[in-house]
């Protein structure tokens, strides 16, 4: 049988993205239990992979995948349409969780008698609202744990955000519609990415912040790349064997980095479009784990400390049912607004869910 190329697949209307979000989505909760119990070590992909824990991983794939739809929706849509459907999707469960932590869990669980007049208050409030930057604490909040971090998993959201914008202004430039334009970005943030990790491995004082951000950008930019390259992407296992085969043999050195990249860029497309069903086409619970994630399991923490699996478990059942009220209660009835402002989404999306 011929191999289906992503272009192919994508005409199908069907595909597992929801619930490949929705693993990495648990993906970092089960990471982040090492760090939030205090216990040394790490997950079994940080053993596996001697590269990355299962939320670095997670993250990489969320970029991945952010930056393949993001450029169909581009494609899709106008510019009013386009910003609709970016801020409908991201703020509304952002601001309703942000609220959540500033404005009930923070008064509850506070020390701090000065809780309300600390500019650190609002500041976690409005900065992380309206995606100016990440804020990870709040006066008096879960100081006595291992990580005081409020919600540690917030740092991405604004990058992704970014992201969005960087994207549309190229596509204005008509960098997205001719695809010889990509390539060379491609290969540039390529190239400052890798010298960027390099560097840090060699010794040079750069902030792995400054890394993290930089592979959030390549991992988003080659996810564009292959939405514009679809109809010449093949999908192959036998190239994720391959890719497999490379990773375990280059396990534990510096140049797994190369295979790693790749496995997790085309691997990620590839499980996507394995022949679907229909199970989470209209049901995306995943945003609202990640969002949930880490209070729930600095919750645990709090209230019954444990070992990392301890906390894994019931800070999954608490994240997974404030998901689902934010999905049903906050994104769903956002997603839907999209309409109003003539935006165009695919027939799997969420977004048409109940329409």
């Amino acid at each position: 049988m011929r191999t289906r190329t992503i272009a192919q697949a994508w005409s199908e209307g069907r595909n597992h993205f929801n619930l490949i979000r929705l693993i990495a989505a648990w993906m970092v909760v089960y990471g982040h239990a090492w760090a939030i119990t205090g216990t040394p070590g790490g997950d079994l992909v940080a053993q596996w992979t001697k590269y990355k824990f299962a939320g670095g991983v997670a993250v990489d794939m969320f970029f991945v995948i952010s930056g393949f739809l993001i450029a169909a929706s581009l494609m899709r849509n106008n510019v009013r349409g386009y910003l609709a459907s970016r801020a409908l999707r991201i703020l509304p469960a952002l601001v309703v969780c942000v609220g959540l932590s500033t404005f009930v869990l923070g008064p509850l669980l506070t020390t701090a008698a000065d809780y309300w007049r600390t500019p650190q208050t609002w500041q976690y409030f409005f900065h992380n609202a309206t995606l100016h930057r990440a804020e990870f604490f709040l006066p008096g909040v879960f100081e006595t744990l291992p990580r005081t971090a409020i919600n540690g998993s917030l740092w991405t959201l604004p990058i992704e955000v970014q992201l969005y914008i960087a994207l549309l202004i190229a596509g204005l430039l008509g960098m997205v519609d001719a695809r010889r334009y990509l390539l060379p970005w491609l290969l540039i943030v390529l190239g400052v990415t890798g010298l960027a990790w390099w560097g840090q491995h060699a010794g040079m004082p750069i902030p792995e912040a400054r890394v993290n951000e930089l592979w959030c950008v390549l991992f988003f930019i080659t996810g564009t790349a292959a939405w514009l390259y679809r109809d010449r992407v093949p999908l192959s296992g036998w190239i994720v064997l391959a890719l497999l085969l490379l990773a375990a043999l280059t396990r534990g050195t510096l140049y797994f980095a190369v295979p790693y990249f790749l496995l997790v860029c085309y691997g990620t497309l590839w499980l996507a479009f394995l022949r679907p069903g229909r199970g989470f086409a209209h049901h995306d619970l995943s945003y609202g784990l990640y969002l949930y994630g880490w209070p729930a399991a600095q919750l645990v923490q709090l209230y019954s400390p444990g070992t990392p699996m301890h906390n894994v478990l019931f800070a999954s059942v608490i994240a997974i049912a404030l998901a689902a009220l934010s999905w049903f209660c906050v994104e769903r009835p956002a997603l839907r607004i999209k309409r109003r402002f003539g935006t165009r989404t695919p027939v799997a999306s969420p977004a048409t869910a109940g329409a």
